[in-house]
C-alpha cells in the first residue's frame, strides 16, 4: 500500500495500491502514519508525496473501512484518529514535502496534499472533497487547511458541490501551486533544489512559515551556526 524510497537526501513516500484506486484502508493509515514518523527522525532534507500507480493520486478513505463506522459508534474516533495520526504527522514534518498528483485525488487524500507546503499537480490531476456526497462531514483541521489554502468561498463550493476541479482549475484558486506535465518529475527537480540548500535554514524557514515558536530567536541563532559559516566561506572563495 505505501512505499518510500530513499535517494540521497529526498524521501520518496508513493500510495501503490492499484487495485483499488490507492484508496486507504485502516493498514495504509497506519503504514502511512509510520513512515510518515519514520521521515521525521531522519535526516532527509525534502519529502516528495506521490503515487506509484500511473493515472491515480488517491481515491481518499477506503469506503469498506468507512461502512463500518455505520454501526460501530466505538471505531467512529479511532478512524479520525487514525487519519488524523497520518496527516497532522505530515504537516508536522520539519522538513519541506512536495505533493505531486498527477490523476485523481478525493476525499482524504486532499487532507493529505493539503498538509504538504508545494502541490504539483499534472495535467490528469482532479480535486474533489467528497464527504457530503456521503452524508459526512470533514475534521476541522483538514477544513481549516483548505480555507486557509483556497479561501472561505472556494472551501465552501468545493465541500459544498463535491466537484471535482481540474489542474487549471486548482491552480487558480491556490489549492495547487503549479502545474506541470510531468508531476513527478518536475517534484524531483524541486526536491532536488530544496536539497542544494542548507538544511538547517530551511527548516527554520519552513517553522517561521507554519508560525515562529520562538519568534526571531531562530533567526539571530543562525548567524552563529556551521551552516553559515562554511557557506560563507565557500561563497568568499569563490568570489577571490
Amino acid at each position: 500500500m505505501i512505499r518510500s524510497h530513499r535517494d540521497g537526501p529526498v524521501l520518496r513516500i508513493a500510495f501503490d495500491r492499484p487495485e483499488a484506486r490507492n484508496a486507504i484502508d485502516a493498514a495504509g493509515w497506519d503504514a502511512l502514519a509510520e513512515e510518515i514518523q519514520r521521515a521525521a527522525q531522519s535526516d532527509a532534507d525534502v519529502v516528495i508525496l506521490a503515487s506509484g500507480v500511473d493515472g491515480v493520486f488517491s481515491a481518499g478513505a477506503d469506503l469498506t473501512m468507512l461502512s463500518a463506522l455505520h454501526d460501530d459508534p466505538a471505531q467512529r474516533p479511532v478512524f479520525r484518529k487514525r487519519m488524523a495520526r497520518a496527516v497532522e504527522g505530515l504537516s508536522s514534518l520539519p522538513m519541506p514535502v512536495v505533493a505531486a498528483v498527477d490523476g485523481g485525488c478525493h476525499g482524504a487524500a486532499v487532507a493529505l496534499v493539503l498538509a504538504a507546503d508545494i502541490v504539483i499537480a499534472g495535467d490528469r490531476a482532479s480535486f474533489a472533497v467528497t464527504p457530503a456526497k456521503f452524508g459526512i462531514g470533514y475534521p476541522e483541521a483538514d477544513v481549516a487547511r483548505l480555507v486557509g489554502r483556497v479561501g472561505r468561498g472556494q472551501a465552501s463550493r468545493m465541500l459544498f458541490t463535491a466537484a471535482p476541479i481540474a489542474t487549471d482549475e486548482a491552480v487558480r484558486i491556490g489549492l495547487a501551486d503549479m502545474r506541470a506535465a510531468a508531476a513527478g518529475q518536475v517534484a524531483i527537480q524541486i526536491a532536488g533544489t530544496i536539497a542544494g540548500n542548507a538544511a538547517s535554514a530551511v527548516r527554520l524557514l519552513k517553522r517561521t512559515i507554519h508560525g515562529p515558536a520562538d519568534g526571531d530567536a531562530g533567526f539571530d541563532a543562525a548567524f552563529g551556526g556551521t551552516d553559515f559559516a562554511d557557506r560563507l566561506a565557500a561563497f568568499r572563495a569563490r568570489a577571490r
